[in-house]
């Protein structure tokens, strides 16, 4: 295995997931980011960095004079909506590695089930339907197809054509991680497990390709994680979950949830160049992962991810799903605090906790000898070890 990085995830810190918190953005994301700070025994005044996702609503200064921090040195956002949201620990890593900064904060807050629903098409002030996000949705959405369901379904459905797969393999999925959900009680599914039957009674979202329950939470809450360098996080309160290394990939013709024009739509042309990055940088490979933490926004972007890092060939995902070796005691349990669809849906970041949590043995669903973690969200990754 390379060297790689030397940057730690120290303290992870999160809210209750709700679907109204009853409180601003700018709260959770001060509640989870002291959450962090507490979890590595760090104080606000040791921060010097912070990173986010453009979409986030609460700015750095807001940040700052909230929590108390003296001197903040490095400040980034990253683009792509969830996406992206391995970015952010690609940004602290970078950070930290290059001495730009020495505590750095990654954070993501939002009420997106009580205030701003991304399921909902927006409407201009005259009533017609408008793109949010990069310039190209404005040409592609005047009619029809404005929601990220509709967007993703358009692939889906061609991998179902290819590859003749059907609704009830995607609701596999969901089932799964449901299941893992049913028994992590930070999940908002906690001890609601959801059966094949029940998936496939659930109502169309896009038919033919997703029901209600393929799509993730709509949720409220708060996620920060807090990465620092190897030599300081000896003296932390917590085990860390080294950076083994993390990027992001945007290839050509690449756009943001839809992709359209990508020449071959069963493929994930940004994941693919995710893997060859962090297994070529790492020396690892997918026999090497212990865990995956692939996310899941609809689901089937869990056979985009399987196929595109190697776990499975092309339109072998069902296959792989149906045989159980994403169960939590198979041999790529997949994410065990339910992921997206069954824990929360905080832009991915959720999913970054609960590699930590899986890497210092305290998750609510501990997977046994992990050493090497997988977060993937689509255009960015990450892979998490041991120190």
């Amino acid at each position: 295995m390379a060297d790689g990085s030397s940057s730690v995830i120290v303290g992870i810190g999160q809210t209750e997931f709700s679907k109204n918190s009853g409180r601003s953005e700018l709260q959770l994301a001060c509640e989870a980011i002291r959450a962090a700070l507490d979890d590595c025994g760090l104080a606000p005044a040791d921060v010097d960095g912070m990173t986010t996702f453009t979409l986030d609503s609460s700015d750095d200064v807001d940040i700052v004079r909230s929590l108390g921090i003296e001197n903040l040195r490095f400040s980034s956002r990253v683009p792509h909506g969830g996406g992206g949201s391995t970015g952010t620990l690609a940004h602290a890593m970078a950070a930290v590695d290059s001495g730009l900064a020495e505590v750095v904060v990654c954070w993501r807050a939002m009420n997106e089930r009580s205030e701003a629903r991304f399921g909902t098409a927006q409407l201009s002030d005259a009533g017609h339907a408008r793109g949010s996000g990069t310039g190209f949705i404005e040409w592609s959405v005047p009619f029809g197809a404005v929601t990220p369901a509709a967007w993703t379904a358009i692939g889906a459905q061609r991998y179902m054509h290819v590859y003749g797969a059907t609704n009830e393999d995607f609701g596999r999925v969901a089932v799964t991680l449901r299941k893992a959900a049913a028994t992590n009680p930070a999940a908002f599914f906690y001890q609601r497990p959801l059966s094949l039957e029940e998936h496939q009674a659930s109502r169309w979202i896009a038919e033919p390709v997703f029901r209600l329950f393929d799509c993730c939470q709509e949720s409220d809450g708060g996620v920060a994680f807090v990465v620092t360098s190897r030599e300081r996080a000896r003296d932390c309160r917590m085990p860390g979950a080294r950076i083994l290394h993390a990027t992001q990939a945007v290839p050509f013709d690449t756009e943001v949830v839809t992709n359209f024009y990508h020449a071959d739509l069963t493929r994930f042309d940004s994941g693919i160049a995710c893997a060859a990055e962090l297994y070529g940088r790492t020396g690892l490979g997918p026999e090497d992962i212990q865990v995956a933490m692939l996310y899941d926004h609809f689901s089937m972007a869990v056979f985009w991810h399987l196929e595109a890092f190697g776990f499975c060939g092309p339109g072998e995902a069902p296959d792989f799903i149906r045989e159980g070796h994403c169960e939590l005691d198979g041999r790529l349990p997949l994410s065990p605090n339910g992921g997206l669809i069954g824990e929360a849906y905080i832009h991915g970041m959720n999913n970054i906790t609960e590699a930590v949590r899986q890497i210092r043995g305290t998750a609510a669903n501990p997977i046994d000898s992990v050493d090497h973690v997988l977060v993937s969200s689509g255009m960015s990754g990450a892979i998490l070890g041991r120190l």
